[in-house]
């Protein structure tokens, strides 16, 4: 169990993030249109998890505003935007935004994903939503940045996580 704050009020999580150099769990989260998603699809490309409680709240729609900026320069880079919001809200924000650089998936469905990455919130009051985190995966499959943020109002460190594609 990971503790993060909230405006300074200690929150837990389901877990710890997956450690730099360990496998990335797999996972089935829901796109856009409602089919799914796993990592296995993205096989071969460099993958960051822009992971996060809701894209209708200021920090977590300036992260993906970020990483869709910053995705059209990467090469052989998927990145997904992932949140328990519907997916028809997901849609919704990066229409309105015209940000086509992302992909927003969803763990509304199985719900499994915010376990499986430790990133679930356990108590306080973003309980079942996921906690600020990026991890970056390479393309066979291993972590190499993982960072859960520890002021869930802060956005992630950017320049770490772009780095690390590198």
């Amino acid at each position: 169990m990971a503790t993060v704050t909230l405006k300074g009020n200690a929150i837990n999580t389901a877990g710890e993030l997956p450690g730099v150099n360990q496998k990335a769990p797999d996972f089935s989260l829901v796109k856009s249109d409602l089919s799914s998603a796993s990592l296995q699809d993205f096989k071969g490309k460099k993958v960051v998890l822009n992971i996060f409680p809701s894209v209708d709240t200021g920090t977590c729609a300036a992260s993906v505003r970020k990483f869709n900026r910053e995705a059209s320069a990467l090469e052989n880079t998927a990145v997904l935007c992932v949140s328990r919001d519907l997916p028809f809200a997901q849609a919704r924000f990066c229409g309105a935004e015209g940000l086509d650089n992302v992909i927003t998936l969803s763990d509304f469905r199985e719900r499994n994903f915010g376990k499986d990455y430790g990133v679930e919130f356990v108590d306080g009051p973003l309980s079942g939503l996921l906690s600020r985190s990026v991890v970056v995966i390479d393309e066979d499959g291993k972590v190499v940045h993982a960072q859960q943020v520890s002021e869930t109002v802060d956005e992630p460190d950017y320049d770490a996580a772009l780095t690390a594609l590198k």
